[in-house]
């Protein structure tokens, strides 16, 4: 909004403003219509200012050039041509930057101060446009054009003039700076033309208005203009006004209501009783001396209560400060549950819990002799702590379960809270894309809470919990930040002891808690966040291990969860391996339990049908009964069935879901040297197809192939399940197993699965998730696994059970590969 307090006291030209004590006035000379102009004017640039024709203007000159311009004016007629510049912090501007159009001015009265500048007042006479400059030394000298304006009225003008009169004489009601009886004799004006320039004069308009208003050429536009303006700083004057009466208002109402908020606590001093106040004053106090907070943390707890303490209640900001202190005070800063160090303990409630995973088991166990040995160890009978910690040492864990779903990822962390004595909390972070979430918001915003971390810790009501990261490869990132980005610092051991919600802005120490991170892929997590992580990988489950895990917790949970008795339902080993072979096919054992749950309900059925106080019926369920209560059987061993034509070779394959078997078929038609391959696979695996048939035509003439067989068929690769992507160089050496199957028309023995990656010179190259793939292939039947000669380290991970069951080939070259992948017979 325009400021119309004041008007405008002098102007400046090419110098600073100088205050001076004539106000703008109008102009009462004869008719500039009479007044013969010279042909070329010196020009004198105005800075932050434009004159109107009709008004009289006084102006402060400083610079040595204007000096000079105006004692050669007074040698002459006392005309100039006054022009605004498009700089106004431009000391001397030259004549590329004044504009165009300009008034002719005369100058009247001149008066020389004692600093050397020039006082003088200069009546508006007409507009002029500049046609080139003539000379810019000493001054500006320009050849001119006048700009005449028709003053002869009509009836649009009249009526324009007089509503401008009613709306000018509305908007002065609002600005009591402006003189009524200057207001009166600028209304009182005749001449239209002269009124609304010195109604313009009148208006603070910016610069680039008012040298707009000035370049209109009609009456009219110039009355339309002052118009629109005028309404428009006159309805946000009401406004303000309005706005000004309603905060009176408020004022008289919050007054009247302190004052009775006074009065209430004198009588509450005289009946006795305690200010609410003081009493939650006095809590918070108790509250920040038992906490024990570190020093930055408590001085900031007592510089909020202070305030707190001079708000009054109904203040909004009341509500923030006592939400923060609460926060502040409810943290677990020395609150912390004592580890159960009994590895004895640990190991067997590990074992209790989870069959299998003995890696994990195991780094648990080494976690918890390390933390034991920390705190002392027995010598000579005696007990001798060790050294003192420093606040450098490092007490958290930060470990990362990988692999797929339904292997026991996340109940692993419970157990180790479990055996450890800890605090349990999980944070989901898939979908996460807000990294406030982490940080929490800054109390500027309305709502603003502490990020999730602060708030698991003070749900736990401990400093040292257990806390499962679950999902951290399902993290998004938008344009409120990437969360992963916010976890560097909390899983870092050397930054989080100082960690900072955004919400509480003081230091924390999260090292002691032991953060668990799962994950089914690697390849989402930013490396820099995998390298603050200790990286656990967990395969999957044999199909022995299946059923102990079915045996001992699954069937038992069913059991219970679909209200049945242990005596009502039998599901003996059998059963449990005819269910994970023809209804499952998973790396964990989530299916399993939903096999499971549908035997058990069919049962929960039946007694539930039986008549009331019937003796309890056992139900023995049968292998052969199976499609009785689960359908028809959904996986079947089509190994030996798919890879009894030449042509088709067992693939390995790894997914975040676990590991895979891939058939690989190849056939060939009449072409020319085309190669075809489908399936939706990837730029690699594409890659890796073109690199088996080299090697292939290589190797024709020692396989037997005719020299002119490829200039006169195509070739076309062909993956099942080719709604599913697919990707990566590990099935090199199938492929090339299959083109030469098909090209040699042996067939590839059905037994047999392989993974490798393949270069032209037939080379056996190593690949990742062995471990994984092995699983796949034992869960399909297979007894061979062929593998690159590289990866023999990664056997030791196999379980022994599948070794036994299970034949490796190492291999070096494709040569050996093809000698033990494709059937002599």
């Amino acid at each position: 909004m325009k400021n119309f307090d004041r008007l405008q006291e002098g102007a400046f030209t090419e110098e600073t403003m100088l205050a001076g004590d004539a106000r703008v006035t109008t102009a009462h000379s004869s008719s500039p219509m009479s007044v013969e102009f010279p042909q070329s004017l010196p020009i004198l640039p105005l800075r932050g200012l434009v004159v109107y024709p009709h008004t009289a203007v006084p102006l402060n000159v400083g610079q040595p050039r204007s000096i000079r311009l105006l004692e050669s004016t007074n040698q002459q007629n006392g005309l100039i041509g006054l022009c605004a510049s498009h700089d106004q912090d431009r000391a001397v501007p030259g004549p590329d930057e004044i504009y165009r159009i300009g008034t002719i001015g005369s100058v009247h009265r001149q008066l020389r101060r004692k600093d050397g500048t020039i006082r003088m007042l200069v009546n508006g006479l007409q507009r002029f446009r500049i046609k080139e400059f003539v000379a810019t030394d000493p001054f500006l000298v320009a050849e001119i054009e006048p700009l005449p304006e028709d003053e002869t009225p009509s009836t649009q003008s009249m009526a324009m003039t007089r509503n401008l009169v009613d709306m000018f004489m509305r908007l002065a009601e609002y600005v009591p700076s402006i003189p009524g009886d200057l207001l009166a004799s600028s209304l009182n004006l005749e001449n239209p033309l002269q009124l609304v320039y010195t109604i313009a004069t009148y208006l603070q308009l910016e610069l680039s208005e008012a040298q707009q208003f000035l370049e209109f050429n009609a009456l009219t536009e110039k009355l339309a203009w002052l118009v629109r303006h005028i309404g428009q700083e006159t309805e946000i004057m009401e406004m303000g006004q309005r706005i000004r009466s309603e905060a009176v208002g408020q004022m008289e109402q919050a007054q009247r209501e302190y004052f009775l908020r006074e009065q209430l606590k004198a009588i509450q001093r005289e009946l006795g009783e305690a200010d609410e106040r003081e009493l939650e004053a006095k809590t918070f106090r108790e509250k920040i001396e038992a906490a024990n907070m570190p020093a930055e943390a408590r001085q900031e707890a007592e510089r909020e209560l202070n305030r707190l303490t001079r708000l009054p209640v109904a203040a909004a900001e009341y509500g923030v400060v006592r939400t923060y202190l609460e926060w502040l005070v409810n943290l677990p800063w020395e609150a912390a549950t004592t580890d159960n160090l009994d590895l004895h303990h640990a190991r067997a409630v590990l074992d209790e819990d989870h069959h299998g995973l003995d890696e994990v088991k195991e780094r648990i166990v080494e976690f918890l002799a390390v933390r034991r040995l920390r705190q002392g160890r027995m010598v000579d009978g005696g007990w001798e702590a060790t050294a003192v910690s420093t606040p450098s040492d490092r007490h958290g864990a930060i470990l990362c379960f990988a692999g797929p779903p339904g292997v026991g990822k996340t109940s692993l962390g419970r157990s180790i809270a479990r055996a450890m004595g800890r605090q349990f909390a999980r944070i989901s972070l898939g979908g996460m894309r807000d990294e406030a979430e982490i940080r929490g918001h800054r109390r500027t915003y309305i709502g603003a809470l502490p990020g999730r971390i602060m708030q698991t810790l003070r749900r736990c009501g401990s400093k040292n919990p257990v806390v499962i990261l679950d999902e951290i490869d399902k993290l998004g990132a938008d344009f409120r930040g990437d969360p992963a980005a916010a976890l560097l610092e909390v899983l870092d051991p050397e930054q989080n002891n100082t960690f900072r919600d955004h919400y509480l802005d003081v230091p924390f120490d999260l090292s002691s808690v032991m953060f668990i991170t799962t994950a089914n892929t690697l390849d989402a997590v930013p490396v820099p966040l995998q390298d603050r992580m200790e990286v656990i990988r967990l395969a999957g489950y044999t199909e022995s291990e299946k059923i102990a895990i079915a045996e001992q917790y699954l069937a038992p949970r069913q059991i219970r969860e679909n209200g049945l008795l242990p005596e009502e339902v039998v599901l003996d080993t059998a059963v449990l391996r005819q269910i994970i072979r023809d209804y499952t096919r998973e790396a964990g054992v989530r299916e399993l339990e939903r096999q499971i749950g549908r035997v058990c309900r069919k049962v929960a059925t039946a007694v539930a049908t039986l008549p009331d106080g019937s003796q309890i019926t056992s139900h023995a369920i049968q292998p052969e009964h199976l499609t009785d209560f689960l359908g028809p059987v959904r996986y079947f061993a089509d190994a030996a069935q798919r890879t009894s034509l030449a042509g088709v070779a067992t693939g390995l394959a790894w997914t975040s879901t676990g590991g895979h078997i891939l058939f690989i078929e190849a056939a060939k038609m009449p072409g020319q040297k085309g190669l075809t391959i489908t399936g939706q696979v990837g730029e690699v695996m594409q890659e890796s197809a073109q690199a088996a048939l080299t090697y292939v035509r290589s190797k024709a003439e020692q396989l037997g192939i005719a020299a002119n067989f490829f200039d006169q068929h195509d070739i076309h690769i062909h993956i099942p399940a080719g709604a599913i992507p697919k990707d990566g160089p590990s099935a090199g050496i199938t492929i090339a197993t299959a083109l030469a199957s098909l090209l040699t028309k042996r067939p590839v023995c059905h037994d047999t699965g392989m993974t490798g990656e393949i270069t032209l010179r037939g080379q056996v190259m190593p690949i990742g998730g062995v471990k994984e793939k092995v699983l796949a292939a034992h869960r399909a039947g297979l007894h061979t696994v062929i593998l690159p000669y590289q990866n023999e380290p990664e056997l030791a991970d196999i379980p022994d059970e599948i070794k036994e069951e299970m034949s490796f080939v190492l291999a070096r070259t494709m040569d050996e590969v093809l000698t033990a992948a494709l059937c002599t017979d």
